[in-house]
């Protein structure tokens, strides 16, 4: 680490925890002094707001750069106060904010204020960075915005962390922390929960579903189904690690998190062909329709017959490693700093 890299300060913005939002944060406090603010605005708690509002006000004052996964609320508050403060921004983008599926409600460009919002963050942030080049060119085409300050940098992941242990079972798996019923439509559950009927004599596992949601895709699952979680990172890393198939059943992805972790502890994928799933799955797994049932259940079995686990983690060690993830984001960071100074 150089010393204009140990001088550099940041300031992280995040609305929740999750493993890729961590990493990211990870990479940043090896190489940068960073500090993080956790987003919440809640008129129930005025004191909190404050807080957040408050933390957000100084830390960019205190910051060279404010980093924002996602675009929302928090991101265009965010770098509303850069430009303000002339300070660098930079933004990622994770699929939502270039959406919209009315029937599901899914997407910012459902809510004309939430659009707006987002559209400013696209044309005033000084990097967007979109996961993959399909986001980048939704935005283009739903926004109106020329792009030109949208990077690619896809998410990276630690497959030291994520690999196989022991042997595999013939355990189907999915996941999808989900409370709304329409979200369970929009990653596929529904779909992944009725083919297990056409598979009476394999297990299937779902991980994160609570709620509303629960309570209502229970009601059309086999014995053969079994909802768990949300389970702890532990518990959720032996549960890929025995899974033989992940399956992928969205209407849409930016780029999926879950199926990624899942072929690098070797699962053989199965996944909609649409939005970033397939440029995760590539040629080592098998596809089929959204919404298609049988379609679905053809896939699953021909994936429990595969040997192409290994074939799934080399692919995503190859194309979306922590090491390059790491990279790019400290040569980015670097060129934004050289702006400034």
């Amino acid at each position: 680490m150089d010393s204009k890299e140990k001088h550099t300060k940041i300031l992280f913005i995040r609305l929740w925890e999750s493993s890729f939002i961590q990493n990211d944060l990870n990479i940043l406090q090896e190489k940068f002094k960073v500090k993080v603010v956790d987003f919440s605005l809640n008129k129930k708690d005025p004191m909190r707001t404050f807080k957040t509002l408050f933390n957000m006000l100084i830390g960019i004052i205190w910051a060279d750069i404010a980093f924002s996964w996602f675009a929302g609320d928090h991101s265009y508050l965010s770098v509303k106060l850069s430009k303000l403060f002339r300070k660098k921004s930079v933004v990622v983008i994770g699929g939502m904010e270039v959406a919209k599926i009315k029937e599901l409600n899914y997407g910012h460009l459902n809510n004309p204020k939430t659009a707006r919002k987002v559209k400013y963050v696209f044309e005033n942030s000084d990097v967007i960075i979109a996961l993959t080049e399909i986001l980048r060119n939704e935005a283009m085409e739903n926004y109106g915005v020329d792009g030109n300050n949208f990077e690619i940098i896809p998410t990276g992941f630690d497959y030291n962390t994520f690999q196989s242990k022991g042997e595999k079972e013939d355990l189907v798996l999915t996941v999808g922390l989900v409370e709304k019923y329409e979200r369970v439509k929009l990653k596929g559950i529904d779909t992944f929960v009725k083919s297990a009927e056409l598979l009476p004599n394999t297990k299937f596992v779902v991980n994160g579903v609570t709620g509303e949601a629960l309570d209502k895709i229970k009601k059309i699952a086999p014995p053969n189904v079994e909802f768990v979680g949300p389970l702890s990172f532990e518990e959720l890393l032996a549960l890929y690690q025995k899974s033989k198939v992940y399956c992928q059943l969205s209407m849409r992805e930016g780029l999926p998190t879950a199926v990624c972790e899942a072929m690098l502890c070797e699962c053989v994928p199965v996944g909609t062909n649409r939005y970033g799933i397939p440029i995760a799955i590539g040629d080592t797994g098998f596809y089929t329709e959204y919404g298609d049932v049988e379609l679905t259940a053809e896939a699953i079995k021909k994936a429990l017959d595969s040997n192409n686990g290994k074939k799934a983690r080399e692919r995503i060690k190859t194309r979306f490693n922590k090491e390059s993830k790491e990279e790019n984001l400290t040569k980015l960071i670097g060129r934004l700093t050289q702006t400034t100074s």
